[in-house]
């Protein structure tokens, strides 16, 4: 779908715990040869939140960091959550984060759960409130705060974070230009009502999961608005490891230069439904005006988003005058060992 309307980012946060967890650490408690699965995955580390952190605290920093660079006057009517570590299984956490923001009770509001891409759904409905005019502006968040067994190969991979995307009309960032989605069903990663940890297809999760869906998607996309993978200056494909990616553009015809500041998941691990719009919120600290960025997110189960965003010379302007962009968190991550680790996680699992 291509929008003729003047539709777009007009701020964004991001929230990231303060402490990761290095993969030769959990290499060396599963046994496993030091570097082995990390040099496979491409992921050095990943993040790991707090006993106090969850889904709802970190989609309302990230959502607080957000509201505070918009610097214009809020007129937020409806807000969507997506993540698939929701802090309960009947009560929203949109409530929770709006009540934190100190948003209005007149607001339309959901949370949202299709694996890794129930952010991007929820960028989809505020583009859609906005463009309909149910909306002046409306928030999409993606956080999660994943969770693997003990001795499962997640475990080097499942994070924690949390970004927010404010859409709108006026002062934009980056403008949306098309979106566009393909699902089936197809169950590669699942977990049922109760359990603690989710199971996996292994080896199936890629074909035919992550690269039909992803493939599939991008190329309809780029058909639809008649443009090619050379047309394109940044390029992001959801980040269930560094792996994936990089053989998917691969395969879609972009270069290594186009995907290079959308491979934070190096860093900081797959953070689920944020992981494709938080490598977003990495590609804008950085984009520059006329630019244009794909992004297609993934969600087992499963299904793909689409998107491209042309960037406006608002977002060099503002950029110049904000503090504690993405990079610099990921900097400041302070290392933990195996059994800090797992008295965290296993605190949000329970």
């Amino acid at each position: 779908m291509k929008f003729k309307k003047n539709i777009g980012i007009v701020s964004y946060g991001a929230c990231l715990p303060t402490q990761a967890i290095a993969a030769s650490e959990i290499e060396k408690t599963q046994g496993r040869d030091i570097g082995s699965v990390s040099k496979s995955l491409g992921v050095d580390q990943k993040t790991v939140p707090g006993i106090d952190e969850d889904t709802a605290t970190l989609a309302t920093d990230a959502s607080l960091q957000a509201l505070e660079r918009l610097g214009v006057k809020q007129e937020i009517e409806a807000l969507f959550v997506g993540s698939e570590s929701h802090p309960y299984a009947v009560k929203p956490t949109g409530t929770i984060v709006k009540e934190a923001l100190g948003l209005s009770e007149n607001m339309s509001l959901a949370d949202l759960q299709f694996a890794c891409k129930a952010g991007t759904q929820a960028l989809q409905i505020c583009a859609s409130y906005i463009a309909s005019g149910m909306a002046k502006q409306a928030v999409a968040i993606g956080a999660d705060t994943a969770q693997a067994a003990p001795g499962d190969v997640l475990e080097f991979t499942a994070s924690a974070g949390a970004v927010s995307f404010i859409l709108g009309k006026q002062n934009i960032l980056a403008k949306l230009i098309a979106t566009g989605s393909v699902a089936t069903d197809t169950p590669d990663f699942w977990r049922r009502s109760g359990e603690a940890y989710p199971k996996h297809a292994g080896r199936f999760t890629g074909e035919p999961a992550y690269f039909y869906h992803v493939e599939t998607a991008t190329k309809n996309l780029l058909k639809e608005i008649k443009l090619e993978p050379k047309d394109i200056d940044h390029c992001i494909f959801h980040t269930p490891n560094a792996k994936f990616p990089q053989l998917v553009a691969k395969k879609l015809g972009f270069t290594k230069e186009q995907l290079a500041n959308s491979l934070i998941v190096k860093k900081i691990g797959n953070t689920y439904a944020a992981a494709a719009m938080l490598a977003l919120a990495a590609v804008l600290d950085k984009a520059k005006t006329g630019e244009k960025i794909l992004l297609t997110s993934y969600g087992s189960g499963a299904g793909a988003d689409s998107f491209l965003f042309e960037v406006a010379k608002e977002l060099e302007v503002r950029r110049e005058r904000w503090n504690n962009l993405l990079a610099s968190q990921i900097k400041k991550l302070k290392l933990i060992n195996y059994q800090e680790y797992r008295e965290a996680v296993d605190l949000l699992s329970h």
